[in-house]
């Protein structure tokens, strides 16, 4: 079932999307920001009358319970975030052709109650240099996280999620999988003084795995480690797997190992931070999907 996708011209749509949000975060009343100081910030909300002021103090109350790591640049992490980011994808495909994803999916992600995060993924545009070429815009996904348990650090820091992923297939007919898809996953972390480890384990499923010439169930597994140097950098190394028992890519393995950086969180305004990072995705198993893929990450915290 494929349902009806709307069609911006161009990827801008997901950059102007994000500035708004950050506009609108930092024009917050002032008993909605956050202290400075970020030990304070974790702990030192109080709810008020404002709503802004109850919802920000139930998140620092959340974010004070769990590590604070960064977000890996591919590997989704267990912690619970509350920020919108946007990545940027240069995909190398065999034959030598390219894709390009603006946004790729990445959005609006919530703090909504105790323990639980939503993301609202936005839509990725992309653009294929085939010939001919092709251009659109791909599913719309959506993640649900519910945390298991978690300890803050020097009191054992680590972490311990579920997640529920789904994607629709609204996309255009160049970029849609024409199927729904779930993915339960599970996804760990531990952290050692500077250094930490998150991983994830999951299963794809999509409405058509079981057919011969189907999507499959692909097993997903990610394991990203991270040191924390100075006030802002995290260097980090990532294996992403991705293997298929089943379906179209039946008895295909492929693994890339991602080395990159991250830098942040950088204050900015109010509650508003920013977090950037750069790596590149390096197959390392013969016939993947994609040779290599560059990945620019923009994240805004508040």
């Amino acid at each position: 079932m494929k349902l009806p996708m709307r069609s911006p011209p161009n990827c801008h749509s997901s950059l102007s999307l994000a500035a708004a949000w950050l506009l609108a975060i930092a024009a917050l009343p002032a008993g909605a920001q956050a202290p400075k100081d970020q030990d304070a910030a974790w702990v030192g909300m109080t709810p008020g009358a404002n709503g802004f002021t109850s919802w920000f103090s139930r998140v620092a109350r959340v974010q004070a319970e769990q590590p604070h790591w960064m977000t890996p640049l591919v590997t989704v992490t267990p912690l619970l975030e509350e920020e919108y980011r946007y990545d940027q994808f240069w995909k190398r495909l065999p034959g030598g052709a390219s894709l390009t994803s603006c946004g790729a999916g990445k959005g609006l992600e919530l703090i909504p109650a105790q323990n639980v995060e939503v993301i609202l993924g936005v839509p990725a545009w992309e653009y294929k240099n085939t010939s001919p070429s092709k251009s659109g815009w791909s599913d719309e996904s959506f993640l649900l996280k519910y945390r298991l348990l978690s300890a803050k650090p020097g009191e054992g820091d680590y972490v311990a999620t579920a997640f529920l992923g789904l994607s629709a297939p609204t996309g255009d007919s160049a970029f849609t999988s024409d199927h729904y898809v779930v993915t339960p996953t599970i996804a760990l972390g531990k952290g050692w003084g500077d250094f930490d480890f998150q991983g994830t384990l999951g299963v794809s499923l999509p409405d058509n795995g079981s057919a011969p010439k189907g999507a499959g169930t692909p097993i997903l597994l990610n394991a990203a480690f991270q040191y924390h140097l100075g006030k802002f950098f995290w260097p980090q190394v990532e294996a992403n797997y991705t293997g298929w028992p089943n379906g179209e890519h039946g008895g295909l393995n492929q693994l890339f190992i991602t080395p990159g950086l991250l830098l942040g969180r950088i204050p900015i305004a109010g509650r508003v931070g920013l977090a950037i990072g750069i790596g590149c995705q390096i197959a390392v198993t013969d016939d993947p999907l994609y040779r290599h893929n560059l990945v620019l990450s923009a994240r805004l915290p508040f």
